[in-house]
């Protein structure tokens, strides 16, 4: 596994660790994936409040597509770089199509902990290589999330990937996350993911910058809201607020929601 593939597990770290405090998300897989399979991380990749972070990020998207997919009964789910993450069980859409996408080593992994069903399926792709929506049939309306993937492809290959999902579905919705570009700067030498061996990524400082002719960007998002730092108690509520939900947090990470025009 490359180093890049590595990343998977500092959120699946992170996952593990809130549910078993009984934070933020209920992730019995993650907490049951971690204990079998746990990389052997350091640093800052340990770090209870990147835990923390990691937890609150993956709550968040949850609600998103929770709520996309109640006013839309037909509607598909694109997972892009879903790595170990249990969201098609967290969210419960058994009625829907689920694709979950990442590279094949990943998908071949994440086939020992999941099964694939009649609306749940794996697909091992590159995502820079368009191709593989030709394996998704349905073409209505999708609801996409990329949760920790931006911040490795170049603003170019997420217009590309943001074009053919406008060409291949009628209505799109996407939420993804983002460095901006003072934090891809910084994280060549403090990141957690250097812990894993990357070094390499990139961020944007305007959201149009991964939308084309037929994308438009609609709503930045709380990163951070704050009914989930309540669920922390005193002083790591604290410190936890200055580190991933202040002006300092507000200057590396942001949430952009995206809709077809």
């Amino acid at each position: 596994m490359n180093s890049v593939n590595k990343t998977l597990y500092i959120p699946l770290y992170g996952k593990s660790y809130v549910s078993n405090k009984g934070l933020f998300l209920d992730d019995k897989k993650a907490e049951e994936i971690w204990e079998a399979e746990g990389f052997s991380l350091g640093g800052k990749s340990k770090s209870k409040w990147l835990a923390y972070y990691m937890g609150i990020r993956s709550a968040v998207f949850d609600e998103w597509v929770k709520q996309k997919i109640s006013n839309a009964s037909n509607a598909v789910i694109i997972h892009i770089g879903c790595g170990m993450d249990s969201r098609v069980i967290r969210v419960g859409a058994k009625n829907h199509k689920w694709y979950d996408v990442d590279l094949s080593e990943v998908i071949e992994e994440r086939k020992r902990y999941y099964a694939e069903t009649a609306n749940y399926q794996m697909l091992a792709a590159d995502v820079r290589d368009c191709k593989w929506l030709t394996n998704v049939k349905e073409s209505k309306t999708a609801v996409v999330v990329m949760e920790g993937v931006s911040m490795y492809l170049t603003a170019k290959e997420m217009r590309r990937l943001t074009d053919s999902l406008c060409a291949h579905f009628e209505n799109l919705s996407l939420l993804v996350d983002c460095y901006t570009s003072f934090a891809a700067k910084i994280s060549k030498r403090r990141n957690p993911i250097n812990d894993v061996g990357v070094t390499e990524v990139y961020g944007i400082d305007d959201p149009q910058a991964y939308q084309g002719e037929k994308l438009a960007f609609t709503k930045e998002h709380t990163m951070i809201p704050k009914k989930y730092i309540d669920e922390l108690k005193g002083f790591e509520r604290l410190v936890f607020s200055k580190l991933y939900a202040g002006s300092v947090s507000k200057k590396l990470y942001r949430l952009y929601e995206y809709q077809k025009k």
